[in-house]
C-alpha cells in the first residue's frame, strides 16, 4: 500500500461550498449556463469535500495470476446512470473519457462524454479553475507519460436527457455538437434536477487519438498502463475512504472511441485486463448499443479464449505480444 501511495504526485482536499463560492465556472455557451442555473439556482447550498489526486504512471505487473483474483464483469446498457449503490461495503468509481488537459472543454457547446458530465457534476467546473489558479498541474497526461486523476466525492445535481425527442425539441438528441444548437427550452426539458443531489466518485484519464493503421506494441502498453494506473488509483483511494477496504466497482464503457478513433474491441479488451491486473472486484461496462455489446463480447471472449484461457499465471509482456499480434486497427473519429 506504501509503494503504491508512493506513485500520487499530489492530492487535495476542497470544501464543496467554498470551492464554487470562489471559484464560479466560466461559460462561452448560454446552454450551459441554462443547465448551471437549473442545478445550481441561487442561493443553494453545496455539502460535503471533494478530494483530488493525481498520480504518476504505474509499473505493470509482471505476471498476471488468475488464482490470486478474480474480477467480475458484467454488462449494461446504455450509458452512465450514477446511480447510488445502497451497499455501504462497495465504493464505485466513473471513468471520465479525458482529455490530457482537464476539463479543458466544460465552457464551450460540445458536449461529449467529458462534458456531460462536468455539466451533471457542476463542481468539476469550479475544480477547473481552482487548478489554474493553483500549483496544481490539471494534466492526465504529461510528458508523454500518463498522470491520471481521480476525483473522489463530487455531487452530481442533475440529470441531462441526450436521447432523441421530437417532442421536447431534441429531434437529433443532445450528444456532441446538437447540445451547442438545440433550443433553450430544448435544454430545459432536458434538464432534471437532482434533490437531494448522489455522490459521484470519477476517474478522468486521455486515452490515445488519431492513431492509423495498426497499433503499436508501445501503443498497447500504453494504454494498458494508462488504465491499470487510474484503476489501482482507485484501489488505494476507496482504501483511503474506509479502512474496512470496501469492495471496488470500476464504470466504464469504449474510452477513446468516439472522437479520438479508437478500436472499440481493443479499447474494451484492455480495460478488462487491466481490471484483473489492478485487482478490481467488478467492472461494469456500459453498452452504448447492440453493436457495442457485440463488441465487448468479442473482448471477453478473446480475453478467456486467447489470452488468459486456463488459471495459470502468464507474463504481462507475453500478453502484450500476442495482442500485437492481432493486428487491431485503428478506427476513425466520429467529430463528437
Amino acid at each position: 500500500m506504501n509503494n503504491l501511495l508512493d506513485s500520487s504526485i499530489c492530492r487535495q482536499t476542497f470544501d464543496t461550498q467554498a470551492l464554487i463560492d470562489s471559484y464560479p465556472p466560466k461559460f462561452y455557451n448560454v446552454n450551459k449556463q441554462i443547465v448551471y442555473d437549473i442545478c445550481c439556482p441561487h442561493g443553494c447550498t453545496h455539502q460535503g469535500q471533494l478530494v483530488f489526486s493525481r498520480w504518476h504512471a504505474m509499473v505493470l505487473p509482471e505476471y498476471l495470476s488468475p488464482l490470486e483474483h478474480h474480477t467480475d464483469i458484467s454488462e449494461r446498457e446504455g450509458y452512465f446512470d450514477y446511480e447510488p449503490s445502497q451497499d455501504s461495503s462497495q465504493m464505485e468509481w466513473y471513468l471520465n473519457f479525458a482529455h490530457y488537459d482537464l476539463f479543458c472543454a466544460y465552457g464551450g457547446s460540445l458536449f461529449a462524454q467529458d462534458e456531460m458530465q462536468v455539466a451533471e457534476h457542476p463542481a468539476l467546473s469550479s475544480l477547473r479553475e481552482a487548478l489554474l489558479d493553483s500549483k496544481i498541474k490539471p494534466l492526465t497526461v504529461e510528458s508523454q507519460k500518463p498522470t491520471p486523476i481521480l476525483i473522489r466525492g463530487v455531487e452530481r445535481r442533475c440529470a441531462i436527457s441526450t436521447d432523441r425527442n421530437s417532442e421536447q425539441g431534441r429531434p437529433f438528441g443532445l450528444y456532441g455538437n446538437n447540445f451547442g444548437v438545440a433550443t433553450s427550452d430544448a435544454i430545459e426539458q432536458a434538464t432534471k434536477p437532482l434533490n437531494p443531489p448522489t455522490i459521484t466518485n470519477i476517474i478522468a484519464m486521455e486515452a490515445p487519438a488519431g492513431g492509423r493503421g495498426y497499433y503499436s506494441m508501445a501503443q498497447i502498453e500504453y494504454i494498458l498502463q494508462t488504465a491499470f494506473t487510474g484503476f489501482s488509483a482507485a484501489r488505494i483511494e476507496s482504501q483511503l475512504e474506509s479502512p474496512q477496504a470496501p469492495s471496488l466497482i470500476i464504470h466504464t464503457g469504449f474510452w477513446g472511441c468516439g472522437a479520438y478513433g479508437g478500436n472499440r474491441v481493443l479499447m474494451a479488451l484492455l480495460q478488462l485486463l487491466s481490471a484483473r491486473l489492478s485487482q478490481v472486484n467488478c467492472l461494469v461496462f456500459h453498452t452504448s448499443d447492440a453493436m457495442g455489446s457485440q463488441d465487448f463480447a468479442t473482448a471477453q471472449q478473446i480475453l478467456d479464449r486467447d489470452l488468459v484461457p486456463d488459471d495459470s499465471p502468464v507474463k504481462v509482456s507475453a500478453l502484450i505480444e500476442k495482442i500485437h499480434r492481432m493486428e487491431f486497427q485503428w478506427g476513425f473519429s466520429d467529430g463528437n
